[in-house]
């Protein structure tokens, strides 16, 4: 009796330690965290996802909004084997289904931005038994007019890079065709000048053949 007793305290303090070491499986999601648009476009709100189990028709997507200024969650989209947009609201015929399971994208995109779009944007994925995680996040801010954004700066400098490149290029011709054409026209009189100088020599020679004779 006390050796079995033994052995069940053995395997309940094994088993104990066991449980909580047992990895957990968890959902990991993805986003661009930080979004900023401008006023009546539309953007592309990114989610991707990473699971331990396959994806199948257990996969349920949820995309929830929280207005910058306070209020209410508000539902945005959902996905259980295909989407389902809202049919109320402020979101109502204003955003799309975008993503592909099979690629672990649950992607939505809005249209037609407005200012009280500002806000946090949750994009929440279940895909059984991967059921658990952090819920992905992406706070978008609309604004007037697109910032002047390192993007911005580098392409202005690309670009100035080749206008200054073709200059570069146009100048080196038309001093290439103006040497030319000086040289060309110095070949010119000095073609002439040796045909006068030639002229005046047959005029010399016949001059002095004609005195020869009457002499």
């Amino acid at each position: 009796m006390c050796g079995r007793s033994l052995a069940r305290a053995v395997l309940l303090l094994l088993g104990g330690p066991l449980t909580v070491l047992w990895p957990v499986a968890a959902v990991e999601i993805y986003t661009t965290r930080v979004l900023q648009a401008v006023n009546g476009t539309d953007i592309r709100l990114k989610c991707t996802f990473s699971s331990f189990a396959p994806v199948g028709d257990a996969l349920t997507v949820t995309w929830n909004f929280r207005p910058q200024d306070g209020g209410p969650e508000q539902f945005v989209y959902y996905y259980h084997m295909e989407p389902f947009k809202p049919m109320s609201g402020r979101f109502k015929d204003r955003v799309v289904w975008d993503g592909n399971p099979e690629r672990y994208d649950v992607s939505i995109i809005l249209w037609k931005l407005q200012f009280d779009d500002n806000g946090t944007y949750t994009c929440h994925v279940k895909n059984p038994p991967d059921v658990d995680g952090l819920i992905g996040e992406i706070r978008l801010s609309v604004v007037h007019t697109a910032p002047f954004s390192e993007i911005h700066f580098l392409a202005l400098a690309i670009g100035s890079a080749c206008a200054l490149m073709v200059i570069i290029v146009i100048v080196v011709v038309l001093v290439q065709h103006f040497r030319k054409k000086r040289w060309a026209e110095r070949a010119h009189k000095v073609v002439a000048i040796k045909a006068k100088e030639g002229e005046k020599l047959n005029q010399e020679k016949k001059v002095s053949v004609y005195l020869e004779d009457t002499d």
